[in-house]
């Protein structure tokens, strides 16, 4: 299977939200193309901020969003946010998932982030073993306030 991996663009987002949905919030309501045109155009005004594909045969089979943000701290080194992972039901377990992350990892590294981090529901115990497989470790704890 011939995986490649590449920068999405906005005429890449209907497939994307399909996605989310079909795997992701099947019992849910998502964006509609509008709403996430809006923030995708919003999001690529940042620096490092890029929603990306995985595509075989043509056809997005997987997604993420990934952000390198600049710091303060650890003597200005950037970190990595890996956001919104998610394979296309008939190609999970056959390494898409492998493929991105690592894809993630090697960005991270390019632009010098000291991390890369990413946070996965508690109850999504496969994930975690998925994650931690990949060299992920638990780390501290993620605190969420709903607003």
């Amino acid at each position: 299977m011939d995986i490649s991996i590449q920068i999405g663009q906005i005429t890449d987002l209907p497939m994307v939200l399909k996605l989310y949905h079909d795997v992701l919030d099947k019992n849910k309501k998502v964006l509609s193309v509008n709403e996430a045109e809006t923030l995708f155009n919003k999001f690529s005004k940042y620096p490092d901020y890029h929603l990306y594909i995985a595509l075989c045969a043509g056809e997005i089979i997987g997604s993420f969003a990934l952000l390198i943000m600049d710091n303060l701290a650890h003597f200005g080194s950037p970190s990595a946010i890996v956001e919104d992972v998610v394979v296309a039901e008939n190609f999970q377990n056959k390494g898409v998932g492998k493929i991105m992350m690592e894809f993630a990892i090697s960005k991270a590294k390019q632009a010098g982030c000291y991390k890369m981090v990413l946070s996965s529901n508690q109850k999504r115990e496969d994930a975690h073993r998925f994650y931690e497989s990949l060299g992920f470790e638990k780390h501290g704890f993620s605190y969420i306030v709903k607003l």
